[in-house]
């Protein structure tokens, strides 16, 4: 199993920590269930084997063809007897299932997402009032306003291995809700995207890459969103730090597409104008009010607050820039900057009042 060299395992970017999930559910037929009574799951596996996914209640299986057949696994991992298995849902819900014993964001145990596949086979669904998919806040939708083609953005699996392997299709000239994640998700975590180019596909995009192609965990860009008691959503966009990695051989190409946020209404948005265009913007710069921040890694970031429940929007568009130089230095004045600031990995927002 390969696990996220992003940063380290289980070290998705964060925006906001905080928060309980409650909801109801019913077992559903044709999937022998059982309910999670032993929180560690030290049991002796009798036999090997593996469970096959259920695909069912909203549950999209990803990258068949591998040994994880359908379930949101790396493609050589299989989901055997005494393994948490977890899953992708359909665009804008997110997985209700993980171990109820794993409530922090550390190692090993932010990867016990999904169902358990118990030592004789049986798949148990751990959280017996929660269902097997639900929906997000809603407050965020991904729009392809680029002529290209399509646009794959890859959401990453937490809990899980945090490989981008959840995918949501963004036609040319169309729209998704995103998956927002309130504080009812796994121990508080927002929701983590890679953005690709417009044209590569999910079965591309949605898997661990190389640096053969700018795509996959190799992305130039990564987003972020979840929302508060409050109702208030936060929103990040920002580069990908292994796109920066002295190794990568794009490190100094500028992509030929770009991303920003807006709002549908803007009185409702903090943080305006966030964006990454690479007609004006060099290589790990973005155009922020605030200046943007630096992540773990080096890569420069952007946040909008939604208030009030508000809606905001990820644009995707083409740009027609062909420089592939990076500056080092801005004008003082500019809203475009080169950001030196270092920051934590985790960054935590807080709405005024």
């Amino acid at each position: 199993m390969v696990l996220c060299k992003l940063l380290s395992p289980c070290s998705s970017l964060l925006i906001l920590s905080v928060g309980v999930f409650t909801a109801t559910a019913a077992p559903s037929p044709g999937i022998q269930m059982t309910e999670n009574t032993n929180e560690n799951h030290h049991e002796h596996i009798k036999r090997g084997g593996t469970c096959k996914f259920p695909n069912y209640d909203g549950m999209v299986a990803v990258q068949e063809d591998g040994d994880n057949a359908g379930w949101a696994m790396s493609p050589d991992q299989e989901c055997s007897y005494g393994s948490w298995c977890p899953y992708a849902c359909k665009p804008g819900q997110l997985m209700g299932q993980w171990d109820p014993s794993a409530t922090t964001y550390s190692y090993p145990k932010c990867q016990n997402g999904g169902l358990y596949c118990d030592s004789n086979g049986n798949l148990q669904k751990p959280n017996s009032d929660k269902d097997y998919c639900y929906e997000g806040k809603g407050t965020v939708v991904a729009k392809n306003n680029a002529n290209s083609g399509d646009v794959a953005f890859c959401q990453t699996v937490l809990p899980g291995n945090e490989a981008m392997l959840i995918p949501t299709l963004v036609g040319s000239g169309s729209k998704q809700t995103i998956a927002v994640p309130g504080t009812d998700y796994w121990a508080s975590t927002a929701s983590h995207y890679y953005i690709n180019a417009p044209g590569v596909s999910v079965k591309d995009a949605c898997q661990w890459g190389s640096t053969a192609n700018p795509y996959g965990n190799w992305a130039p860009y990564v987003a972020g969103s979840n929302m508060d008691d409050n109702e208030n959503t936060f929103v990040k966009i920002g580069w990908n730090p292994v796109y920066l990695e002295s190794s990568c051989p794009f490190k100094n190409v500028k992509p030929s597409f770009g991303i920003r946020i807006t709002c549908d209404d803007e009185s409702q948005c903090e943080g305006l104008p966030c964006s990454i265009d690479p007609s004006s913007n060099e290589v790990n710069e973005v155009t922020s009010a605030g200046g943007g921040s630096t992540g773990a890694g080096g890569g420069n970031f952007c946040v909008v607050t939604v208030r009030d429940g508000g809606k905001a929007n990820i644009e995707v568009f083409d740009t027609s820039s062909s420089s592939k130089s990076k500056r080092e230095v801005n004008s003082p004045d500019s809203l475009t900057t080169t950001i030196t600031e270092t920051v934590y990995e985790t960054v935590t927002v807080t709405a005024k009042d």
